[in-house]
């Protein structure tokens, strides 16, 4: 390696080395004063009173025109009915159709066309979770022939989202507090704020066991909605 080629790269790492120890300086005299760092977090959880299903159908024909044709009539069907039972139209949202055509292979041979496959998956928000069971017993018979998830989920997710971020900032302030008082001080004020957004752990519907001549809707398990928030506070003493 040339001379002024081992200066260059010698001045690099100086100058990073140099930058770094200035930030740190910096973090440091930014926060050369007596403080408490507290880390606030809650956990809520609410009854699910609503759903939102994906299903799908899938159909296999000798052509694309009577593979799509058959996807087309199962999901317009479908949707018929969740309108006749009351679903507003703004909560069905269906999927463009994917259609592949389908082949066989023999070793030693050229692939065969078999036919051609056809699918359409439709998502639908469900208000009530009573009527959950008879609308999806309806997308079988009206040829929807997989159910790909089921979401439990709160109506009331925006409040409960809004009590979760209350509740962490209650909780960082009063381990500050008590930290405070502990040591004979007393908190000023806040110097720092870092706010981690919430999450939500929705559960997977489930059946509970059947029992002899129990109603089949009534399986269906309500399950309980989990919203998480978490909230860090740099607070300056006096």
């Amino acid at each position: 390696m040339n001379r002024p080629l081992l200066i260059s790269i010698l001045s690099g790492v100086l100058f990073t080395l140099t930058a770094a120890s200035s930030l740190s300086t910096l973090q440091a005299a930014e926060l050369s004063f007596a403080h408490i760092e507290t880390e606030g977090t809650s956990t809520i959880e609410a009854p699910a009173d609503m759903a939102i299903i994906n299903v799908q159908v899938s159909i296999e024909a000798d052509s694309a025109k009577a593979a799509k044709d058959k996807a087309d009539d199962a999901v317009s069907q479908f949707m018929q009915r969740l309108l006749n039972a009351g679903i507003d139209k703004k909560h069905i949202q269906s999927a463009n159709l994917q259609l592949n055509p389908q082949y066989s292979y023999v070793q030693n041979e050229p692939r065969k066309l078999t036919g051609y496959s056809a699918n359409r998956q439709m998502t639908v928000t469900v208000m009530d979770l009573n009527s959950l069971n008879e609308l999806l017993d309806s997308a079988l018979v009206e040829g929807i022939n997989n159910v790909n998830n089921i979401e439990l989920k709160s109506s009331q997710e925006a409040q409960i989202i809004a009590q979760a971020r209350q509740a962490a900032i209650n909780d960082a302030k009063q381990k500050a507090q008590s930290l405070a008082k502990g040591f004979g001080e007393q908190i000023a004020g806040v110097w720092e704020v870092r706010y981690f957004p919430q999450q939500s752990h929705q559960p997977e519907m489930y059946r509970a066991s059947m029992k002899m001549n129990a109603d089949v809707a009534q399986t269906y398990q309500q399950g309980q909605v989990t919203i998480s928030d978490r909230i860090e506070v740099v607070f300056r003493l006096k």
